[in-house]
């Protein structure tokens, strides 16, 4: 797969694109990485790349022309494999799943970095693919968000990272989980649910060496080597660190069950806590079972 990055300050991606498994796989020949300047396509003594906006408004635009030079000298031709992408606020999400696709459907991604307040909308209406964004906050250029795309689907690609099931396990993969999860789950017409479902989780808690860092444990089911029980307790942790900072991730009647279970066992907990208390009382001072103060005359 071939990435080309379009952008004023090529410069910047010298350190980004040279480390890790993407850098390794560029050494490889496993996947190649193009970054061109856009100023390459500027015809004027100042390699003028923007101007004012049209009605007024704060800031500066880049203009059309440049752009759509590029691209066009980039990829002479288009094809169904082949993908021009501006990377912007304004832009749908960037998620792991279009990441995925991306890395199987897509054997030429064209990323084009923004700066100023943006680019003409000309660009996006009749020469990109798609624009995508890569979180609910504004950066001051694309030039970030391209090297995180290219990061994220590069990584993807076969032969990029050593064990290719590690990029299955992880956060945002999605799993087939089976309906005993969530024993009391109801679709939107109160029925039980049957069978499985997907969900998409994030990665379960990891743990390495050593077993017991300064008090803290590692839990007892990932050292006993039972492989089923290990399954089941990282799909229940992943499931409940999902619910705790991605609840937008997992469907509303697991989340329902999941709130029911910490309920429950908050209210196990209170009478356990209860009925140790109330065995202390009875096991201690004999004074205070008999309801007698600590130097009370009994005799009187």
């Amino acid at each position: 797969m071939t990435f080309d990055v379009v952008t004023i300050f090529p410069e910047f991606f010298r350190g980004p694109f040279e480390f890790g498994v993407v850098g390794q796989a560029v050494k490889a020949g496993v996947l190649s990485i193009q970054v061109h300047d856009l100023r390459t396509w500027t015809f004027d003594k100042h390699r003028t790349v923007d101007d004012r906006p049209f009605g007024g408004g704060e800031g500066m635009l880049m203009k059309p022309e440049p752009v759509f030079l590029a691209v066009e000298a980039i990829l002479p031709e288009r094809g169904p494999r082949t993908k021009v992408v501006i990377a912007a606020a304004s832009g749908r999400p960037f998620t792991q799943q279009v990441a995925r696709e991306w890395s199987t459907q897509v054997d030429r991604l064209v990323l084009v970095c923004g700066r100023y307040e943006g680019i003409d909308a000309r660009v996006s209406e009749h020469l990109v693919d798609d624009e995508v964004s890569i979180g609910d906050f504004v950066l001051s250029g694309g030039e970030l968000a391209a090297a995180v795309i290219v990061d994220s689907v590069a990584r993807l690609l076969p032969g990029v990272v050593g064990n290719a099931d590690s990029t299955i396990n992880e956060s945002y993969s999605v799993l087939t989980v089976e309906d005993k999860v969530w024993k009391k789950g109801r679709d939107a017409r109160g029925k039980r649910f049957k069978g499985s479902r997907e969900l998409q989780l994030l990665d379960c808690p990891q743990y390495t060496r050593p077993a017991d860092f300064r008090g803290w444990k590692v839990p007892e089911v990932l050292l006993g080597g039972n492989h089923e029980e290990i399954r089941k307790w990282r799909l229940e942790t992943a499931v409940r660190k999902t619910a705790q900072s991605r609840p937008d991730l997992l469907p509303a009647d697991l989340l329902q069950e999941l709130e029911r279970l910490k309920e429950k066992s908050h209210d196990e907990r209170d009478a356990a806590e209860g009925l140790r208390c109330e065995q202390e009382d009875d096991s201690g001072d004999p004074d205070r079972r008999h309801g007698s103060r600590p130097g009370e005359d009994q005799g009187r």
